[in-house]
């Protein structure tokens, strides 16, 4: 039995995009309004490619899943790839023919033409030495020569062991891809191959095609990585405050434009904290996840996260008040109605955050959810809290709780504001990062 609180920090839910974005319009910073993405039904030119690690298993799903939403794939994997995953698997799933040598085909010239004609190159895994061959422009098979003829984003999604990632050779080839404008995103942490744990898991196949799905939207010109080198926290979610062992008092919240929030950044070039509060999502690509259950909860894990971020992105569902007494045993039903459930205020994330910025020119944003007369209550909020910027948007009618869209007004503290129509809720996180870069 869940009791609602009457009111929230922020918005949550935010459903996947639809798989058929394939463009969109990037909005300047300061704008007056935002252009939703264009829809496109017109299947994209994909290059898979797979490194030689066990995770390669994984892009199975991945394959099928970009293949049963129209896009053409042309897996190409690396010799040492097929000892993992066999040729005739990546051809029956991509119905493409799938070669490794630059020297299979030559009247067609695949080494050069593959990548000219792709509007996405996602490796995935991509192993150590992989990253390494990328980066010091070898083209010594037919995935190393796709990577240097291609001018379409390039994803990288990283595949080993911890030691083998954190190491500074590593370092230094993921900081020159990057460089570069290449996406390289952070390896999920987990079980690794045998006993080993810690960060080198490829991400999830369904959170790797939304980042495909995104890259996609933008195009290269889109995916600069004007948050490369940026550390960021997102939160996420609905908080919950326990009446008993059994209940608690929450909201409809269900992450997912958080989770959105985290992934557009993870995939800008931002060291990405998620704070996420009784989230029932897969970790974004690229995203550390820390979960929380209570405002207090999250309130600690913020100011833990804030203390090295140039940006906050309060994004979550935060309860106002909390049970002042949490009972000890199950509230029975005796026949007779209980005593009034007495609360007590939870603290103020954003207020406080936005007073006691642990560093200079952090940028703070917050969330606002209204159900009428929207920007008059969402000035009045952005003057209490003291944030730069607050997204409002209004809840029921089909729109942000439980929806797969949504529309907002972003007002700035500088009086501008910016209007972002209906759409995607990854347009809306895609047009907030981008106020959010102009500010750093």
């Amino acid at each position: 039995m869940v009791a609602s609180t009457g009111s929230a920090d922020s918005t949550g839910p935010a459903d996947t995009v639809s798989a058929n974005i394939v463009s969109a319009n990037p909005v300047p910073a300061n704008t007056g309004s935002a252009n939703a993405a264009s829809v496109n039904t017109v299947p994209s030119r994909i290059i898979l490619g797979v490194g030689a690690g066990i995770a390669a298993y994984k892009a199975c799903e991945l394959l099928r899943r970009l293949t049963e939403t129209g896009h053409q794939v042309r897996v190409v994997p690396t010799s040492d790839a097929l000892r993992f995953v066999g040729e005739a698997t990546w051809a029956a799933l991509s119905g493409q023919p799938v070669t490794t040598s630059v020297w299979d085909g030559v009247a067609g010239v695949p080494h050069v033409r593959l990548g000219q004609e792709a509007g996405l190159v996602l490796v995935a895994p991509a192993t150590a030495d992989l990253l390494a061959r990328a980066a010091t422009g070898r083209a010594d098979d037919l995935l190393t020569s796709v990577l240097l003829t291609a001018r379409c984003p390039v994803v990288f999604a990283p595949a080993m062991h911890t030691e083998m990632w954190q190491h500074p050779a590593t370092e230094a080839n993921v900081a020159t891809l990057r460089a570069r404008g290449c996406v390289v995103l952070d390896p999920a942490a987990g079980r690794l191959t045998g006993a080993d744990s810690g960060p080198g898991r490829l991400p999830d196949p369904e959170e790797l095609y939304q980042v495909a799905v995104r890259a996609l939207a933008r195009g290269r010109a889109g995916l600069q990585p004007d948050l490369a080198g940026r550390r960021v926290v997102v939160s996420a979610g609905g908080t919950r405050e326990e009446l008993d062992p059994v209940r608690f008092l929450g909201n409809w919240s269900s992450g997912r434009q958080g989770y959105a929030l985290a992934r557009a950044a993870a995939a800008r070039g931002a060291k990405v904290t998620l704070i996420a509060a009784n989230v029932e999502l897969p970790d974004p690509a690229g995203a550390e996840v820390v979960r929380v259950v209570s405002a207090r909860d999250l309130q600690a894990a913020v100011a833990d996260a804030a203390a090295a971020a140039d940006a906050v992105v309060m994004a979550a569902a935060v309860a106002d008040f909390r049970p002042a007494q949490r009972g000890g045993s199950k509230i029975k039903k005796s026949g007779g109605v209980p005593e009034p459930i007495r609360l007590a205020e939870n603290p103020d994330i954003l207020r406080e955050l936005a007073a006691h910025r642990p560093r200079p020119g952090q940028v703070i944003v917050g969330f606002a959810a209204e159900t009428d007369d929207v920007l008059r209550h969402g000035r009045a909020k952005l003057a209490a809290k003291g944030c730069d910027l607050l997204v409002v948007n209004q809840v029921g009618g089909g729109l942000a709780f439980g929806t797969s869209d949504n529309e907002a007004v972003v007002l700035a503290a500088d009086g501008t504001q910016t209007q972002v129509p209906r759409g995607p809720k990854e347009i809306l996180a895609d047009v907030l990062w981008d106020l959010v870069a102009g500010r750093l």
